[in-house]
C-alpha cells in the first residue's frame, strides 16, 4: 500500500472514529487496577502501557477529528444514540489517573483530575442539551441506549479520582472530600434517571436484536463504579461532608453491588439471545471495550467494598472476576489488532 493510501484511509477512520473509543482507556486502566489489587503488579503493567498508549493517541486523533470534520462530530454530538459515548474521555481520564496514583504519581492524577472534572461540570450540561434538542427526529425516547450510562460512570470516575487523591493532600482535604460527594451523589440520582428512560425505551418501542449492543454493559458498570467511588468515599478521613453522608453511602453501595450482580445473567442472556438465537454476527467493534470496562469495574469496586464493609464474599467475587476481565480484556485487545491490521495495512485481505 503506498503511503498516499494510507494517509487518506487514516483520516476516513479519523472521520468515522468513534465517540466512545475511550472505552479502550477505561477498560485497559480498570483492568489494571484490578491486577494490582491481587498482587499482581507486574502483569498489571501490560495494560497500563495499552492504556497509556491509546489515551494520548486518541487525544491526537480527537484534535485531528474537531480540526479537519467538524461536521461528523457536530453530528455526533447531535445523536442521542451516539453523543454520550464522548463521556468516555473523561472517565477514562480518571480511571488512567487513578492507576498512576497507585503507582506512585498522584501529581499527574491531579492534573488529569482536574482536566475531567472542568470537562465534566461542562459537558455535562452540553452534551445532553445538544444530544436532546439539537435532534430531529422525534421523539428522543426511541433512540435511548445503553451508552447514557456511560454519563453516570463520567460522573462517578471524578468522585473516585478526587477520593484517591484525599490522603494526598491533606490541606484541601475539605475540598476534595466535597468533590467527591457531590459527583457521587449527581451520578447516583442520575443513575435512577438513565435507568426510568432506557427501560421505558424498552418497553415501549421495537427491540431489534441489533439494538441490544455493548454498551448495555455499561448499566452494570455505572452501578459498579458508582460502589467504588462509594467505598473510598467511605474510607476517606472524617470531615463534614463525609460525616453527614458515611452512613447512607455505605447502605447504598451495598444496594448498588447487589443490583450490579443481578444485572451480570440478564446482560449474559441478553447476548445469547442477540448471537446465539438471532445470528448476529461477532466481530470486533469498538463497543467491545463496553464489556471490558463493566466486568473490571466490577472486580474492582467489590474487592474494595468487601474491605471497605468487611464483606468477604464480596472480596471474593472480586478476586475471581478480575481475572475474567483481564481475559476479556486479551481477547477484545487481539481482536483490535487485528481489525486495525487488516482495515489499515492489509485491505481487502
Amino acid at each position: 500500500m503506498t503511503s498516499g493510501a494510507l494517509s487518506v484511509r487514516l483520516d476516513e477512520g479519523v472521520r468515522s472514529l468513534a465517540p466512545h473509543y475511550f472505552a479502550l482507556v477505561m477498560g485497559s486502566g480498570i483492568v489494571s487496577v484490578g491486577l494490582t489489587q491481587h498482587g499482581q503488579v507486574a502483569l498489571s503493567w501490560v495494560p497500563l502501557a495499552v492504556g497509556a498508549l491509546a489515551y494520548a493517541v486518541l487525544v491526537v486523533l480527537n484534535v485531528w477529528r474537531v480540526v479537519r470534520h467538524r461536521e461528523a462530530v457536530l453530528e455526533d454530538v447531535t445523536d442521542p444514540a451516539r453523543a454520550f459515548g464522548f463521556f468516555t474521555f473523561i472517565a477514562g481520564t480518571n480511571v488512567l489517573g487513578v492507576r498512576l496514583a497507585i503507582a506512585g504519581r498522584p501529581e499527574v492524577t491531579l492534573v488529569l483530575l482536574v482536566l475531567a472534572a472542568v470537562t465534566w461540570i461542562v459537558s455535562g450540561y452540553l452534551v445532553p442539551w445538544m444530544a436532546l434538542l439539537g435532534h430531529r427526529r422525534r421523539p428522543v425516547l426511541a433512540q435511548a441506549n445503553g451508552s447514557w450510562f456511560i454519563w453516570i460512570v463520567a460522573s462517578q470516575s471524578v468522585a473516585t479520582a478526587a477520593a484517591v487523591l484525599e490522603p494526598e493532600f491533606t490541606g484541601a482535604r475539605i475540598g476534595v472530600a466535597a468533590l467527591a460527594i457531590f459527583a457521587w451523589s449527581v451520578g447516583t440520582f442520575l443513575y435512577a434517571a438513565v435507568g426510568v428512560v432506557v427501560s421505558t425505551r424498552l418497553l415501549l418501542y421495537e427491540l431489534r436484536a441489533e439494538q441490544i449492543t455493548p454498551p448495555y454493559w455499561v448499566a452494570m458498570g455505572a452501578a459498579a463504579i458508582s460502589v467504588l467511588a462509594g467505598a473510598r468515599i467511605i474510607e476517606m478521613q472524617p470531615t463534614p461532608m463525609v460525616l453527614a453522608t458515611r452512613g447512607l453511602i455505605s447502605g447504598v453501595v451495598v444496594i448498588m453491588w447487589a443490583f450490579a450482580t443481578w444485572l451480570i445473567p440478564a446482560l449474559v442472556a441478553f447476548g445469547w439471545w442477540r448471537h446465539r438465537r438471532h445470528r448476529v454476527m461477532l466481530t470486533y467493534d469498538p463497543a467491545l471495550w463496553s464489556i471490558v470496562f463493566p466486568l473490571g469495574m466490577y472486580a474492582v469496586a467489590g474487592t474494595y467494598l468487601g474491605r471497605a464493609d468487611e464483606l468477604p464474599l464480596v472480596r471474593q467475587v472480586g478476586a475471581v472476576m478480575i481475572w475474567v476481565a483481564f481475559a476479556a480484556w486479551a481477547v477484545t485487545f487481539l481482536a483490535m489488532l487485528r481489525h486495525l491490521l487488516r482495515t489499515l495495512l492489509l485491505p481487502g485481505r
